[in-house]
């Protein structure tokens, strides 16, 4: 991990995502908090399901985690609209942006995501978003490649019987996995 952060705010899409990524912040020294803020999963009934199998898991992990409930579906919808095939820019950042004016206002070192863990996620697109809003908020953002725990957090979830969804998260992101069949 580097600049020897502390302190690190995780923010989690999912807790299967979480799995391999908090292994191995712990691993690194770090003393992590979890923050669940996923105004883009849909339908609700999605959110609820990811959020239940989340705070099992912080329970069994002994992870302290933090939950914004707020649902902003129109101003999700509304921007992931108007970036069209990059909506996903406006998804990292709406919810990059949430972690890093929640961990400036509580004294984290450090920031970083679980998306960092998903091979389907564009990668270079999340380490641009994090290393500019760090700049803003004067917080360290961690990139790390936790893809390489890919199969092992994928076991590990299958091992606790947790819920894994089948898409990203957002309803674009459901049409599209549900149209390739």
């Amino acid at each position: 991990m580097e600049g020897g952060a502390k302190k690190v705010l995780l923010h989690i899409c999912c807790a299967p995502c979480s799995i391999y990524t908090l292994k191995k912040l712990r691993a690194d020294g770090a003393e992590v908090s979890g923050y669940f803020y996923n105004p883009n999963i849909h339908p609700y009934t999605e959110f609820l399901k990811r959020l239940q199998t989340l705070e099992g898991y912080a329970g069994i992990s002994l992870l302290p985690l933090t939950v914004d409930k707020s649902y902003d579906l129109e101003t999700f919808l509304k921007g992931a609209l108007e970036y069209g095939k990059d909506r996903c820019l406006f998804c990292y950042r709406m919810r990059l942006e949430k972690t890093f004016q929640k961990g400036a206002g509580e004294g984290f070192d450090a920031v970083t995501t679980t998306l960092l863990y998903s091979k389907y996620q564009r990668h270079d697109d999340i380490k641009a978003i994090g290393e500019e809003l760090s700049g803003s908020y004067g917080i360290e953002f961690i990139y790390e490649d936790f893809r390489k725990g890919w199969k092992e957090g994928v076991e590990e979830s299958k091992r606790l019987n947790m819920y894994r969804q089948q898409y990203c998260g957002c309803i674009f992101s459901e049409r599209e996995r549900f149209e390739k069949g």
